[in-house]
């Protein structure tokens, strides 16, 4: 931590209504610890539910003046903003290393990928549109205009623990909305920095509010039920997002959630197999395999199955797993020894019903470094997995690649369709005619073609079954933290 330059950064405490605030119980805290080495970074003081129910407080009192701001007034504060944050994007990316663990170059990229978010929707809001719509009498004119919902609160998860933060937060406070936030309690630092640079950056008082505490249902459950929040966006498992839209229900709030996946990841045997392994290994390692868009299901057209395999396995030689500061490190720790236990029982339980590890990289580790952690999990690649077994089932979060082989394009499809996640999926092919009908069958919010980068500010990101509703970026994205409202303009001569 002393390594960060600009040690203002790092806070302990929840930002709520312009200050940084102890909890009402000051002397409970909690450790943030670095997965890499088990070490403690810090201690941040845990927040209650009152706490939530003052940022909301805060939030409510605070939205007449923010929603009043005209558009432009708003992108003037987010680009602010955004500059503060890339000129300490080195800090930032160091800070989210230690909490979440993976490698530097991946969190400067994440850092980047956040502030992409604050710009895109500083201009969107900028473009929140309304209609005239012909009237059935002379004397009437009728129009339609969009207004800001009102406060909107969000949980965010530890994963990218800055880019999911300003994905909400930029679409929400550009649409006109003030916003309370609750990061994961594993990485909350990252969130109190840009509390702290949304600070400098003069956003009002209460415009913008960080919870920081471990007792996530009492918290949720403010953040959902309180009467005075309108709208609410989670992003995390589909099991808790189906408790926190039953939550929300009671006071029928706006809600958009990004939930689990279980992505496919296609190879037909007219993909170009060099491309499709690059793909590959660029989605499946990112972050160590904890990204809800990561490649699950790996499927081989059988006919090229041995040949991917073998080349498949030739590049996972090259990969090394070590702290994220080590600049060679290609795959990060887990983020707690309780996900590595989740992905070692997986690949047993694979094995048993047998499956086959066809290579599984070594953890050699420098002690210079101190990667004295259980939170470690090596590249792994099974060959022979079904169906059936329950890695194909669940969502893995973790650097193995299951293979997969099928034989015909209509098997393909329902086996690919046949889960109740829709976020992402990705399928290589170089026939053009199929490209056409598998992109359409496929039952899933987005589809990369040739393509396993999807995360774009100006792209819709978000699934359909029981991976979620709604979509963050894109000028779709500023939809859910607005409210249509008909104006009927009457007797006009």
């Amino acid at each position: 931590m002393h390594n960060i330059k600009q040690q203002d950064l790092i806070k302990t405490s929840s930002f709520i209504n312009g200050s940084w605030l102890k909890s009402q119980h000051s002397s409970i805290a909690f450790d943030v610890v670095n997965p890499a080495n088990l070490l403690c970074l810090t201690k941040v003081h845990d927040a209650q539910a009152t706490d939530a129910e003052n940022a909301i407080e805060a939030a409510s009192r605070s939205f007449p003046t923010w929603t009043k701001l005209t558009a432009y007034q708003r992108a003037d504060h987010l680009v602010a903003w955004a500059k503060l944050i890339s000129q300490h994007e080195d800090d930032l990316a160091r800070l989210l290393t230690l909490e979440q663990g993976k490698p530097l170059s991946e969190a400067l990229a994440e850092i980047r990928y956040g502030i992409s978010y604050l710009h895109w929707f500083s201009e969107e809001g900028k473009r929140i549109y309304g209609d005239t719509i012909p009237a059935l009498s002379p004397q009437q004119r009728i129009l339609v205009t969009k207004q800001a919902v009102g406060v909107a609160t969000a949980i965010t998860p530890w994963n990218f623990p800055n880019a999911m933060l300003l994905r909400k937060a930029a679409a929400a406070l550009a649409a006109g909305c003030t916003f309370v936030v609750k990061p994961a309690s594993e990485t909350p630092l990252s969130a109190l920095a840009l509390a702290y640079l949304a600070e400098q950056a003069d956003l009002p008082q209460g415009s913008f509010n960080v919870v920081v505490g471990t007792d996530a249902k009492a918290i949720g459950e403010v953040l959902t039920k309180h009467p005075k929040v309108n709208k609410f966006s989670f992003t995390g498992s589909t099991e808790t997002g189906k408790k926190l839209i039953a939550q929300c229900a009671e006071g029928v709030k706006k809600v958009s959630m990004e939930l689990g996946g279980n992505a496919p990841f296609i190879v037909f045997d007219s993909a170009d197999i060099d491309q499709a392994i690059t793909g590959l290994i660029s989605n499946k390692f990112r972050n160590a395999g904890q990204t809800c868009v990561c490649a699950n299901r790996i499927y081989v057209q059988q006919n090229i199955l041995d040949t991917f395999t073998k080349k498949l396995t030739q590049s996972l030689t090259t990969l090394k797993t070590g702290n994220g500061f080590d600049q060679t490190t290609n795959i990060s720790p887990l983020i707690s020894s309780k996900a590595v236990d989740k992905v070692r029982h997986l690949v047993n339980n694979a094995q048993q019903q047998g499956a086959t590890i066809e290579f599984q990289g070594d953890l050699h580790f420098d002690n210079k470094t101190g990667n004295k952690s259980d939170c470690f999990y090596p590249a792994t690649l099974l060959s022979g997995v079904s169906q059936q077994m329950e890695i194909a089932k669940t969502e893995i979060f973790g650097p193995v690649i299951s293979l997969i082989s099928f034989n015909n394009e209509d098997e393909l499809i329902e086996q690919a369709n046949a889960t109740d996640a829709g976020l992402a999926a990705y399928f290589y092919s170089q026939n053009i005619n199929q490209i056409w009908r598998v992109s359409e069958a496929l039952q899933y919010g987005m589809v990369g073609i040739n393509e396993s980068a999807l995360s774009n500010a100006a792209a819709p990101f978000g699934g359909v079954k029981g991976s979620g509703n709604g979509r963050e970026g894109s000028h779709y994205g500023l939809d859910d933290y607005l409210e249509i409202k008909y104006l009927c303009f009457g007797g006009i001569d």
